[in-house]
């Protein structure tokens, strides 16, 4: 590879080649599915996102639409939009799907009752029938050292109205409250894959799995992640070229299980995908740090701090890649 600082464009190199990143997924779905776990199909949570949509995409593709299955799993903080892409996208792929709304479980547990007297506490004012809330961290696209605090929004009408830090135990409450709607999806997938013979079929991306962004035993527990070796850039370029629908394609990366809009990016990430991926995609092929200068409007300051917290979310990754053994 060129390392020519004047010439070269990290991200051009890493969505060189969409065709065989494409037929290498295929025939990986392909063999891992009916050769290696001898199944007869896969099961997808379909989320309306961009992850779930190519994935599934390539796996009707790879194995017929006809083994291939979409469940569709709301809950009452999702998106009204998400389950409409959803429905929208197995019907164009032509995949059996079925939808099932996991919020009775989630108000079994308590999730909802226990979150909004969390946030009463936080905000006194809060009126789940008024108000939503968003889950936010500084951005280090700053020269300013800022302490990485998450803090939680309250918005009416899409304007926020009240933003407050969290302290520690706030945060990893919520944080735990949030992530059995994870939890709780994949129990629902096994249950269908079992019955079916079916393999569960993940959509975490490499940037997610290098980062740790994704959720132990959530989607993180799978049969298979056909997509673990394509950075989140990857992704956006393998559904231009498989024509995925643009509303799929133009919404901002989120978990969707916070009542009001919230971005990857801006709640766990801190920095956008594309300079996430830059920076992993040059550490990878030993590319100088000059050069993720010189193709982003990043300073040299802001590079390592950027480095600094990717490398920091890498090592707490580590923890959620496998149990501790004794």
């Amino acid at each position: 590879m060129n390392n020519d600082i004047n010439r070269i464009s990290i991200m051009e190199e890493m969505l060189a080649d969409r065709e065989d990143l494409k037929k290498d997924i295929c025939n990986f779905i392909r063999d891992t599915v009916l050769v290696q776990l001898r199944k007869s199909g896969i099961i997808i949570g379909v989320s309306g996102g961009i992850d779930s949509a190519v994935v599934a995409a390539l796996a009707a593709e790879a194995l017929g639409s006809d083994r291939v299955f979409g469940l569709i799993l709301p809950e009452r903080e999702s998106a009204p939009i998400s389950r409409q892409l959803a429905l929208d996208l197995c019907h164009t792929l032509n995949i059996p799907h079925r939808e099932i709304p996991i919020t009775p479980m989630l108000e079994q547990f308590g999730i909802y009752s226990e979150k909004e007297s969390l946030i009463c506490e936080i905000f006194p004012q809060y009126d789940p029938a008024v108000h939503s809330t968003s889950l936010t961290r500084p951005s280090l696209l700053t020269d300013e050292k800022i302490l990485n605090v998450p803090s939680l929004e309250l918005l009416e009408n899409d304007r926020i109205i009240f933003s407050k830090r969290l302290s520690t135990s706030q945060f990893f409450h919520l944080l735990s409250l949030q992530n059995v709607k994870q939890r709780t999806r994949m129990i629902v997938e096994y249950m269908h894959a079992e019955r079916m013979n079916y393999a569960v079929c993940g959509t975490t991306n490499k940037t997610e799995l290098l980062l740790g962004f994704f959720v132990k035993y959530g989607d993180g527990g799978v049969d298979l992640e056909p997509v673990a070796s394509c950075y989140k850039s990857q992704i956006y370029g393998l559904a231009e070229l498989i024509n995925l629908d643009r509303r799929i394609i133009a919404r901002k990366p989120s978990p969707d299980t916070w009542s009001h809009e919230t971005s990857d990016e801006e709640m766990a990430l801190r920095l956008p995908y594309h300079i996430i991926d830059t920076i992993l995609f040059a550490e990878e092929r030993s590319i100088p740090i000059e050069t993720i200068q010189n193709t982003t409007t990043m300073s040299i300051t802001q590079i390592e701090s950027a480095i600094q917290h990717i490398n920091n979310l890498k090592k707490s990754a580590r923890m959620l890649q496998s149990p501790v053994y004794g």
